[in-house]
């Protein structure tokens, strides 16, 4: 009897975790659905700022800036998509702090301290990123793109002694695909861009070393040049642009964790847990096994 009124008791604070989670992602769902509806409305003038760098580049060659729907249905979709993405980038500081508010009660204050900083430091990496890609990246993308576009030259061309109109090969753009296009830069960046995140996080919980890192590095640029590949069009100028930003980031990281290592090793210092002669022993260890 007494084992089963341990277990029923055990069991008890694991429902009522259940049951908080699943009042957390109501919420966070609900605020979803409310910021896609919000976002719904204006899908019109949302559509044409992220139409904005396309028109810039299309300008820039004495182009008129159009896109067409190539379907009936595509307008719905394109406003639909644009609602998920509006929507998304509205909720998410209030999911972030039900995500927050689920996991602060279990934690120490020294946990709290330490971890917030990076809650605060995702969102704002995130906006950056995709903030770099709509506003550098996609530019150079479309211009290289439409770089390929074929304008018939002045007068007639004969074929088989039959004057005909001289071949020209413009651009004329599905509005879906250009945004599906854009969308999938701004959050291929804003992603990479929690690489920093990610890792010092990783650090400060000791998973990973900034030895470690550097050890890992010509792994690392293998993984990324991967990425690159795989995340963006099959442009050379995209991608070398992906490559750069985030092997400086991996960089960024390395010196990050080797900060939080070095914070941490101050800490053990002052409370008297860090010993210099033990130190000094393992490094003398190491220096001889790489002799």
């Amino acid at each position: 009897m007494t084992n089963t009124d341990e277990i029923e008791d055990s069991s008890a604070p694991l429902i009522e975790h259940l049951a908080e989670l699943r009042t957390r992602l109501i919420h966070c769902v609900v605020a979803f659905l409310i910021g896609m509806i919000i976002c719904f409305t204006v899908a019109t003038p949302l559509f044409n700022f992220l139409t904005n760098p396309l028109c810039e580049v299309l300008a820039e060659r004495g182009q008129d800036c159009g896109l067409i729907f190539i379907s009936p249905q595509e307008g719905f979709f394109v406003a639909i998509k644009v609602s998920l993405l509006g929507g998304f980038i509205l909720a998410f500081p209030y999911i972030g702090m039900q995500m927050w508010r689920f996991v602060a009660p279990g934690l120490y204050r020294s946990e709290k301290n330490a971890f917030l900083p990076f809650m605060l430091a995702s969102p704002f990496m995130f906006l950056l990123g995709a903030s770099f890609a709509f506003y550098v990246v996609t530019p150079l993308a479309y211009d290289f793109f439409l770089g390929f576009q074929q304008f018939g030259a002045e007068g007639e061309a004969v074929v088989d002694g039959t004057a005909t109109a001289p071949l020209s090969v413009v651009f004329q753009g599905s509005a879906q695909e250009y945004l599906n296009l854009t969308i999938k830069f701004i959050v291929a960046f804003g992603l990479c861009f929690q690489l920093p995140v990610l890792l010092t996080l990783m650090g400060k919980a000791g998973l990973v070393t900034a030895e470690g890192l550097g050890a890992v590095r010509k792994y690392a640029v293998v993984a990324i040049l991967v990425l690159a590949a795989l995340v963006t069009p099959p442009d050379v100028i995209t991608q070398v642009i992906l490559f750069v930003v985030v092997y400086g980031l991996y960089e960024v990281s390395i010196f990050l964790v080797a900060r939080v290592e070095k914070k941490r090793e101050e800490q053990l210092r002052a409370d008297g847990y860090y010993d210099d002669e033990e130190e000094a022993d393992e490094e003398i260890i190491r220096e001889e096994e790489s002799k």
